[in-house]
């Protein structure tokens, strides 16, 4: 840190990783300094545009090794594909950074407590990019779900209703000259290059993504488990598939998720419909909250409004203008002062909303209900779901089972 403005590194800066990087040059107390990709060709444009934005050359580097091996550089914001987030963030922790991890934090469920363990281990601030904790309609929102105004909250809905086209197979490819595919695949399997994958798309096939509902699912996710106040849950039921493209897409297109929580009396329902759908009052993208006495609509993270009684008469409600520096602002006030207390969205965070999307997966690929302990954090005489709780792992990129 010098002139107390914090060192970031931005490791995967093709999409939203650059968009963050806007975020951060914005703010008084960090600046970025180094970007890394394992393509080169996207670091190095990547880094002219930050060039002539900022009038700074940050660092370039293709391997996130060195990253960690840079002393000056004192965290690290993660928005690679998925399959890499939580390797990254337990390394960066281990070289002494403090992390910043785009959603889902974990490719898989038992990444989530190695993700937890790590952050204690070594005290680091970890913070997860679910923005919507730090915007202040939204904790005004659940506020009132928490302080009763619909009632007693029983159900909570997620909905990512986002147009995905038919994205065609491309077939088997040479490997551009600048993209370093071996560590773009890491943990994964190096299978034969395919533009099917990179950048974009690797989102929807299992070794890399989580679907749509691991994507920006993640949010809503979140705010579900947020604003009834649950974990993890004890049945999972999940039903979808491929309705519309012949194409090399192996995630659900359409998906329908049902979370139990018999023993609290709630239930949480997530739903995926990726073409041409109706809004749900309105709502393409956010939460519906049902009570004893109304129910509660957000409408992605900027708006929610409330409908009492039985002739769903308006109750309190607003919309405001948020921006998604307030989380990073956030993250960098728990770094100065070096309390996860002070974290929005901490570390366990990141472990739970991505796990409730893990078990929609598992159960919408095993085609079956299933029975989960959340204590144990295991399926319940299921050799076949547990197997999904992990994977195999391709050395050297290898998740440290002690951490």
């Amino acid at each position: 840190m010098k002139n107390d403005r914090l060192h970031v590194a931005v490791l995967g800066v093709n999409g939203r990783g650059y968009g963050i990087v806007e975020s951060v040059m914005k703010m008084t107390d960090a600046e970025v300094v180094a970007l890394c990709d394992p393509d080169l060709d996207v670091a190095n444009r990547r880094a002219k545009e930050f060039e002539q934005s900022y009038q700074k050359k940050p660092l370039v580097e293709q391997h996130f090794r060195k990253i960690f091996d840079n002393k000056s550089i004192d965290a690290v914001i993660i928005a690679t594909p998925n399959h890499w987030h939580t390797l990254l963030a337990i390394w960066a922790c281990q070289a002494g950074k403090d992390v910043y991890v785009e959603k889902p934090a974990t490719h898989n469920i038992h990444e989530g407590r190695k993700l937890i363990e790590a952050a204690y281990r070594y005290n680091r601030i970890v913070q997860h990019g679910v923005q919507m904790r730090s915007y202040e309609i939204m904790q005004e929102a659940v506020r009132h779900l928490h302080d009763g105004l619909i009632g007693r909250v029983y159900m909570a809905r997620g909905l990512t209703l986002k147009r995905r086209a038919d994205i065609g197979n491309k077939g088997i490819s040479n490997v551009p000259k600048d993209l370093d595919y071996d560590l773009w695949c890491g943990p994964a399997p190096l299978l034969p290059f395919t533009e099917n994958l990179v950048h974009y798309n690797w989102h929807w096939h299992w070794n890399y993504g989580n679907g749509d509902v691991g994507n920006q699912g993640i949010h809503q996710t979140d705010l579900c488990m947020w604003g009834l106040g649950v974990g993890l849950p004890e049945r999972i039921a999940s039903m979808g598939g491929k309705f519309l493209w012949d194409d090399c897409k192996e995630v659900p297109e359409v998906q329908t998720s049902v979370y139990h929580y018999p023993k609290e009396k709630k239930i949480i329902q997530f739903e995926v419909r990726n073409w041409f759908t109706n809004a749900e009052d309105g709502i393409e993208v956010g939460n519906i909250f049902y009570g004893d006495k109304g129910y509660m609509i957000v409408y992605n993270g900027n708006r929610y409004q409330t409908f009492l009684g039985e002739k769903r008469e308006k109750g309190p409600g607003r919309q405001a203008n948020v921006d998604q520096i307030e989380h990073f602002k956030n993250w960098v006030a728990a770094i100065k002062a070096r309390d996860m207390s002070l974290q929005n969205g901490p570390v366990e965070t990141a472990h739970l909303s991505s796990a409730l999307a893990h078990l929609g997966n598992i159960s919408c690929r095993l085609g079956r209900q299933l029975h989960f302990d959340p204590v144990a954090e295991r399926f319940i005489g299921d050799d076949d779901a547990n197997s999904l709780l992990t994977r195999a792992y391709r050395a050297p990129y290898l998740l440290p089972e002690k951490i």
